[in-house]
């Protein structure tokens, strides 16, 4: 077996509503061979991997994968196995997995995963685990899952990034990670924020900066009249014996810019003790306090809005003698405690020998090697830091008021929205007014021990910070996502257009380019996972229309999580034969994605008059919006009883329905992009983006305004039936690109008053043979005249080829072979085509790249105004 590729996704795919990894694998001569056929397989892998065996599989019963293994099953169902029970066992809950056939001994592997690197790494281990099985060759599992552990421990979550993600997702709230750091954003466009760990971007720079400075931080203190330590800032040796004579030992040494209790030295009784600590202090920081040694308890108090919300008093780690243990192997027994990891990877952190603790247990008279008596407690740091082994126990319910209002005042003097204030004192429950001190306010404070005390009660610190990020506005703005076959990218500018007008700072992606507020901040087909994250980035908008083709779906999945509205346009025959989608069925599955992935108070849009599209209703959940050119649609009428609403034409009025009450919305001739009518696919786009507003409640005089206001033309709807009138011929420019696209067009086109209609055809290399063909069929029992040109893409063709299918396809038809020209040029091709037209031609264009194009209509108009010296011809 080997492994091909890996598609990683990281949203809801086509494959699941969950992220997951497609891994595509070729079993090398072992599709048909079960691995109970396999000498020793079974054995070996139920020995290796002693957890396959409580693996229920999908006959839902105990043992059900053993019993599979015994009955024979195959070796892409064994690998999803492997992979799932491998992230099991490194405590990621995931349980999706499934294997299927791509042809003959290719197929592919789907797999749930929580960290994409570990997750791929553990598709390479499953493979090699099978392949050593399979050759008999030994296999140090062992080895491979520290690997991974290592892996997993630099690509996972800190507890305080974790628990606030989960935190707003309890909430509804959408999650972009942003890069493999421990970097958020929640929410998407103006509403969005950025967290990392604890620091959000609501988070001050200065007051971070000041709580950096320990010494600021306690000048600022003690300006507002709030207990702190006496402390000073130490420059030299000589410096700091006078101002630790000043203090009055016992005394407190730390680096004015440290954190996680790193270079704390505490109760420092004299010169000795004093000078020793500079010295290791000073070869690591160039700053250094010394302050107060205050007697009491270790706390820390966070402060979330203003607000307190939890308390902890933390204690240092340390151990226990059992008269026959060296201190060093009770440090290795405390370590082994299943709640203790390394860095922040479980409620408690494995403690490190490092000089720092040698240092503290020699003042108790110890050394690693030493026996500690039995029932001796012997302290392992001087500070009680998480990070550094310590654990919390809660004090919530305990502080004082005084104390609270002293821990709220001292985080609105630094300024910070979050912070961890240190206190230290005999009693939380008493004001350390009397009796006690602040220590150090800190930004970014980790709040593992109060969602994982060691006794007391878990406090949701991560809630109060999702809560005060949005506590003045939603995490979400209104998102549309449209999709088809045709009609998508006039139905997403419409969309947008409507939007704008309602106020609206509308980001969106289309065929043409990404825009935000009508800006083209990139051109080209944009219409995939990255141009989408691109938009819901985006700071500046705070409306989001999407248009998603099939393409991106099926490469890499939605960028969104939930679209308030879902507009499907039609699924009509296209990009058959690739990326596996060979049928209608498979293609409306792959559309249906985008109708599946909407909340569940927002709105699906169906179309009623399209066959397929109506074939996934059954997979909506959302409410929907039905429309159609027929206001007795038996589809639309039986949406309306149900209480949805429905779009439809009726006496030349776009109208909407719903409870019984009819509302005429806009004069179809009103609505420019048909023209008058004529253009019946424009209708049906402009009722679809009509009930896509609805589903935004978006007033209704403000959608009919908007319908009415948008243009066939460059600046609203470009490459979408532009018309150019060309000395005395009508040039027409459409990105139409399959069978429903020409028919559509051409249908259009017959509508308006023409002498001879010419067209200018082209369609892309991807497309079959079969659908080249009828292209050219259609053209040929339409078109006057023809000329035949190529796209500069040609997608695997050779040159000529597609010219080749498409002339054949036009020779079908009665139209002449003197009428038919092959121009593979398209620019070339249209410049022909003008430069022949006769007076009153419609000359219609399908083309590949839309601007070359306009710059020659214009060219030509500017060439025949100066030979005629005739008026400047309108652009329509």
């Amino acid at each position: 077996m080997k492994i091909d590729e890996f598609k990683i996704f990281e949203g809801r795919n086509i494959y699941s509503h969950r992220k997951c990894i497609k891994m595509c694998i070729d079993l090398e001569g072992y599709r048909d061979i079960p691995t109970k056929n396999i000498d020793g397989f079974n054995e070996a892998l139920l020995k290796t991997m002693p957890a396959l065996d409580e693996h229920r599989c999908g006959i839902d019963e105990e043992h059900g994968f053993r019993k599979r293994l015994q009955e024979g099953t195959y070796l892409a169902h064994v690998c999803e196995h492997i992979i799932i029970a491998i992230q099991n066992g490194l405590g990621m809950d995931v349980s999706y997995g499934k294997s299927r056939e791509i042809k003959g001994n290719k197929y592919y592997v789907i797999y749930e995963y929580i960290y994409s690197n570990t997750a791929v790494e553990i598709g390479k281990i499953a493979v090699n685990l099978i392949n050593c099985f399979i050759n008999k060759k030994s296999f140090d599992f062992n080895a491979a899952i520290r690997s991974l552990k290592e892996k997993l421990r630099l690509e996972e979550l800190g507890p305080s990034t974790l628990s606030i993600v989960e935190e707003a997702k309890k909430r509804g709230i959408p999650i972009m990670r942003m890069g493999e750091g421990s970097m958020f954003q929640l929410g998407y466009g103006r509403n969005s924020k950025i967290i990392e760990a604890t620091i959000s971007n609501d988070t001050k720079c200065i007051p971070v900066d000041i709580a950096c400075n320990k010494l600021m931080t306690k000048e600022i203190l003690y300006n507002q009249h709030l207990p702190v330590a006496d402390g000073y800032k130490i420059r030299n040796s000589l410096d700091l014996l006078f101002k630790a004579e000043k203090l009055g030992y016992p005394i407190v040494m730390k680096p004015t810019f440290g954190n996680q209790g790193k270079g704390v030295f505490v109760n420092i009784k004299n010169e000795k003790e004093a000078l020793k600590a500079y010295n290791i202090l000073s070869k690591d920081y160039d700053d250094v306090i010394i302050e107060e040694n205050i007697i009491g308890k270790d706390y820390r108090v966070c402060v979330v809005d203003g607000k307190v919300v939890a308390a902890a008093e933390r204690i240092p780690p340390y151990v226990v003698g059992d008269g026959v243990s060296t201190v060093n192997e009770l440090i290795a027994i405390l370590n082994s405690d299943s709640l203790r990891g390394e860095g922040h990877e479980k409620p408690l952190t494995k403690v490190k020998i490092n000089n720092e603790l040698e240092s503290h247990i020699a003042k108790s008279g110890y050394n690693l090697n030493m026996i500690l008596p039995k029932g001796e407690k012997l302290i392992l740091r001087e500070n009680a830091n998480l990070s550094t082994g310590g654990k919390a126990i809660d004090c919530t319910d305990i502080i004082c008021k005084e104390n609270i209002n002293i821990c709220e005042r001292a985080a609105k003097a630094i300024g910070l929205d979050v912070c961890g204030i240190d206190i230290c004192c005999l009693d939380i429950s008493q004001s350390i007014d009397k009796e006690g001190a602040i220590l150090e306010v800190n930004a970014a404070p980790g709040i593992r021990m109060h969602h994982y005390p060691s006794e007391g009660k878990s406090r949701n610190v991560a809630g109060a910070i999702v809560d005060m990020l949005f506590k003045n506005t939603s995490p979400n703005i209104p998102l549309v996502s449209i999709t088809g076959t045709n009609g998508k990218t006039t139905t997403t500018r419409l969309i947008g257009h409507v939007l704008s007008k309602a106020g609206y700072n509308v980001g969106m992606t289309t065929t043409g380019g990404i825009y935000i507020n009508d800006k083209c901040i990139s051109k080209g087909d944009t219409t995939g996972y990255y141009s989408a994250r691109t938009v819901l980035t985006n700071n500046e908008i705070n409306a989001a229309v999407l248009e998603t083709a099939r393409g991106g779906i099926i490469r890499k999945g939605l960028a969104y999580d939930m679209a308030d509205v879902a507009v499907i346009t039609n699924i009509t025959e296209d990009h058959l034969g690739l990326d596996d989608v060979e049928t209608m069925e498979d293609l409306a599955y792959v559309k249906a994605l985008v109708g599946e992935a909407v909340k569940d108070e927002g709105y699906a849009v169906l179309n009623a008059d399209d066959p397929v599209s109506m074939s996934i209703i059954d997979r909506i959940k959302s409410n929907i919006i039905i429309f159609s050119r027929d206001r007795n649609n038996h589809i639309l009428r039986q949406n309306l009883k149900k209480g949805g609403y429905g779009v439809y034409t009726n006496g030349g009025m776009i109208c909407i329905e719903k409870d019984d009450s009819m509302i005429p919305i806009v004069k179809i001739s009103d609505i420019k992009i048909t023209i008058g009518g004529r253009l019946e696919y424009n209708i049906e786009n402009a009722m679809a983006a009509c009930a896509a507003l609805i589903g935004l409640n978006i007033d209704y005089s403000i959608i009919s305004n908007g319908l009415r206001s948008f243009y066939c033309d460059e600046e609203f709807n470009p490459g979408r039936f532009n018309m150019y009138k060309v000395n005395g011929a009508l040039v027409v420019l459409d990105y139409g690109h399959n069978i429903d696209g020409y028919k559509a067009v051409l249908n259009g086109a017959k509508n308006i008053q023409h002498n001879r209609l010419v067209g200018v055809i082209g369609v892309p290399g991807d497309r079959t043979d079969s659908s080249v063909e009828e292209v050219g069929k259609i053209s040929g029992e339409n078109f006057d005249y023809v000329y035949i040109k190529e796209d500069k893409d040609r997608r695997g063709r050779k040159m000529g080829e597609i010219a080749s299918i498409l002339e054949k396809g036009v020779l079908t038809s009665s139209i002449d072979r003197k009428k038919i020209e092959i121009v593979l040029d398209e620019v070339e091709a249209l410049e022909k085509a003008i430069d022949n037209a006769r007076s009153g031609d419609l000359i219609i264009t399908f083309f590949e790249e839309y601007e070359p194009l306009v710059q020659l209509i214009k060219e030509k108009i500017d060439s025949y105004t100066n030979q005629s010296e005739q008026q400047p011809a309108a652009i329509v």
